[in-house]
């Protein structure tokens, strides 16, 4: 195939941005949406020009790094990471618009990199459970019912890729809150932290300069892994919860 790509060029953070426009020829549909960026970059080196910035890490759909903005969806046209995305979803002759999440919390750091250490700090502020030290109990020693186990699973697949957040007309990172509070909370192993651990992730998510939710519903289209619009408002009920405990 024969592409025409619009990629985001910017030299750094304080450096202004544009669309800069590049024709790649001789793309597989086999090929992966970065082995895609990688071609371009090859012919950008052979050329002296910079090549372009982008995330990457496992290309396995598991550690979220490849976070683009591709012809205004998050991740592209289908619900998958960036990486896990071939050229197959595309025609000879397209042409592609390739962005960098767009979010206050998320800085540019260059080209298509961001700078999404805004979740990492969400996490510590309660992402974590209690941990005796000691010989480790067996795993049959605390009863989890199959609910519980199964609601946890279904939002400890959340990677933190900020899809959520760059599919949000708000910028609002609830979704990703969400998950982290809420597989930990249904737990019994997260049941001592339970309301300080939504009360400082929500404190810590709004002090990040994250828009507020409205409900709109785009951050679990765009989410890869399927996390569920509903964990916002499950959150919702353990923020409440906490506050009238701490008001008591």
């Amino acid at each position: 195939m024969k592409l025409t790509l619009r990629v985001w060029r910017q030299k750094n953070t304080e450096a202004p941005g544009a669309m800069s426009t590049y024709e790649v020829d001789g793309i597989s549909q086999d090929m992966s949406f970065l082995e895609m960026l990688d071609t371009l970059n090859e012919e950008l080196i052979l050329a002296g020009d910079d090549p372009v910035a982008f995330d990457h890490d496992c290309r396995e759909g598991i550690c979220g790094a490849c976070s683009l903005v591709i012809n205004g969806d998050a991740h592209g046209p289908e619900r998958t990471t960036t990486c896990q995305l071939h050229m197959r979803a595309f025609h000879d002759g397209d042409t592609i618009d390739i962005e960098p999440w767009r979010a206050s919390a998320f800085p540019v750091v260059k080209d298509l990199v961001v700078d999404r250490s805004a979740f990492d700090r969400i996490i510590q502020a309660g992402g974590y459970i209690s941990a005796p030290t000691g010989t480790a109990p067996d795993a049959h020693a605390t009863p989890v019912p199959k609910p519980d186990a199964d609601f946890a699973f279904e939002h400890a697949e959340c990677i933190g890729c900020g899809a959520c957040v760059a599919a949000c007309p708000n910028g609002s990172a609830m979704l990703f809150t969400s998950a982290k509070v809420n597989h930990l909370n249904v737990l019994p192993q997260g049941a001592p932290e339970r309301e300080t651990r939504v009360l400082d992730m929500v404190e810590q998510m709004d002090s990040e300069g994250f828009g507020g939710c409205t409900l709109t519903g785009e951050c679990a289209t765009a989410c890869p892994k399927g996390i569920p619009l509903p964990s916002i408002s499950a959150m919702n009920k353990e923020w409440l919860r906490a506050t009238r405990k701490a008001r008591r």
